[in-house]
């Protein structure tokens, strides 16, 4: 079994990824999402049970919903994805294409209820990010992802758009004044050139829902998965260099067997200095939005599904099974998420 059983506080990936972004190392990483869930804030509804589907393609999940009170809940039920920075999704790739996030819709979030398709709003606001700290955790990208200056783009007609070089070409168009104003307030920098952007981009997707009392609602939703991932090195974590192995190591409680896997799974370097190489990805889902609704989860099944039989999938979780060559599963009663998952999934690299 190439998985730990023990839960521990897991941190976001090391190396290559950030919470919402992985920073550029030349072309070694490739930026995406952390992923979650539905939010409803201080909600007297009850979540009987969720059903979560993890993979590096899509991500599911199915709920139900109770609302005990005597009269129907209406609410926004809301569902956000992390800010992404338009300068490193200009000197990085990303895990969406260029035509992704030309979309309104960029991930393709779909949502039914009670099995039924509902129309789902979306909305797009700039925020500045606090800067960058390798220990900040996923949730904070939700629960605090920075200062919103959208009305200040508003103000200047500079689009909201993923679109690096449409919104350079506005801001080289403002006057001297206006550029003056944002430099200050740390919106977007200009040199002798031209103009950059020093903002990020949420996408927020969200409805009306009623909740009828005294009975259930099944709500679900998917979308596109956009892990970050890039080349992965392997070292011995006790090693002189193993610092970043033994970092790995600790965040996703890369084991013995796992360490064993891995390196069957990667290419071991011509010059044999002690290293294997190949690719990883690193999937983060943030459970912590559960405990938007009330009380723990009743009944609650993650299932993981590592794409193909030979790729090596490492992660801090207990009670976790095998249930086929590619999925594993957890479930869990009377659930309540203290810990976000961070899962490390590593391809067999393909022999030269």
């Amino acid at each position: 079994m190439i998985l730990s059983r023990t839960l521990k506080a897991t941190a976001i990936a090391a190396v290559l990824a950030s919470p919402a972004f992985a920073p550029a190392f030349a072309n070694d990483g490739f930026g995406g999402l952390t992923a979650s869930g539905l939010e409803f804030r201080d909600s007297p509804v009850q979540m009987l049970s969720e059903d979560l589907y993890l993979s590096l393609d899509k991500i599911k999940v199915s709920y139900v919903f109770l609302h005990g009170g005597d009269e129907d809940l209406e609410g926004e039920m809301i569902f956000p994805l992390p800010p992404v920075n338009l300068a490193s999704l200009n000197e990085s790739d990303f895990a969406l294409t260029d035509e992704d996030l030309a979309k309104e819709n960029i991930v393709g979030f779909t949502a039914t209820v009670d099995g039924k398709p509902v129309k789902v709003k979306v909305d797009r606001v700039a925020v500045i990010e606090p800067d960058y700290d390798e220990n900040r955790p996923a949730s904070a990208s939700y629960d605090t992802p920075g200062k919103d200056i959208t009305a200040e783009l508003a103000k200047y007609a500079i689009p909201l758009s993923y679109d690096y070089t449409k919104v350079v070409a506005q801001l080289n168009k403002l006057p001297k004044a206006a550029k003056d104003e944002l430099t200050a307030a740390g919106i977007a920098g200009f040199d002798d050139e031209s103009g950059y952007p020093m903002w990020s981009l949420i996408e927020r997707y969200h409805w009306t829902q009623v909740f009828p009392h005294g009975k259930e609602l099944k709500v679900s939703h998917e979308y596109k998965a956009a892990p970050p991932g890039g080349i992965f090195i392997w070292r011995d974590p006790k090693g002189e260099e193993g610092e970043s192995a033994a970092k790995i190591a600790k965040d996703y409680c890369v084991d013995a067997g796992t360490q064993a896997a891995l390196k069957k799974a990667l290419r071991t370097d011509e010059s044999n200095t002690g290293y294997w190489i190949g690719t990883a990805y690193y999937l983060d889902y943030v459970l912590k939005t559960a405990r938007t609704w009330n009380g723990p989860i009743k009944d609650f099944k993650l299932t993981i599904d590592k794409g193909k039989a030979d790729s090596v999938i490492s992660l801090c979780i207990d009670g976790i099974k095998k249930t086929g060559p590619t999925t594993f599963v957890v479930e869990k009663k009377d659930f309540t998420p203290s810990e976000d998952i961070s899962i490390l999934i590593v391809p067999k690299t393909p022999k030269e």
